[in-house]
């Protein structure tokens, strides 16, 4: 379903794609922009309570990461530093928008738990792409588990931006509380990944 969603997405965003590639717009200025504006509205608008609005504005910043990797392949750009700078990228606006949430919990939220809740989603998150990270660098896979970056990121948005279309703030405390559990267990399924593969090297 998602690999759907992504190839009618690219069909929308193609045109722009292109348009961009015309103006001499290079993917890379595209991703820096896109990280910019997901990070300024997440502690902008999170903060301040402004749930769907932020969403909003944030979601629309977040498919510029689609635009950029169409301008990539058809610019024929695509490339190790592309890859390297978008992923990393990622992990910024990652971490704005649960930060965002942290903030807002440990100010006006008023709340201690679910101020410990968020923080611990920002740091499973960074924890679950590291451990890909560095199992590829020894050779090895630590791929999939219950919550990828993609799952993360579009149920924490779904999520908070309906629960500032309806007022209800329950509908973030779910999704936190969700998205902990999911990334520990993400953190320990890749941990075992390689722990599999580095006894059947050993």
């Amino acid at each position: 379903m998602l690999e759907r969603f992504r190839a009618t997405w690219a069909k929308i965003m193609s045109p722009i794609a292109d348009l961009f590639l015309k103006l001499g717009i290079s993917p890379d200025v595209v991703t820096f922009v896109g990280t910019l504006g997901v990070t300024a509205a997440a502690l902008w608008f999170y903060p301040r309570g402004e749930f769907f609005l932020g969403t909003v504005v944030i979601t629309a910043f977040v498919f510029s990461d689609m635009v950029d990797g169409l301008m990539a392949r058809k610019s024929g750009q695509s490339s190790a530093w592309g890859a390297f700078l978008d992923s990393t990228l990622d992990r910024v606006g990652d971490a704005a928008i649960f930060g965002g949430l942290v903030v807002w919990y440990a100010g006006t939220g008023d709340d201690l738990l679910m101020t410990s809740v968020a923080l611990w989603c920002l740091v499973g998150g960074q924890l679950t792409s590291y451990a890909r990270a560095r199992a590829e660098s020894l050779g090895m896979e630590a791929k999939g588990g219950i919550a990828e970056r993609s799952d993360r990121l579009v149920a924490v948005l779904a999520m908070t931006g309906l629960s500032g279309i309806f007022d209800l703030p329950v509908l973030r405390t779910i999704v936190l509380w969700a998205l902990a559990v999911a990334s520990t267990v993400t953190v320990v399924q890749r941990i075992m990944m390689v722990r599999r593969q580095a006894l059947a090297k050993a």
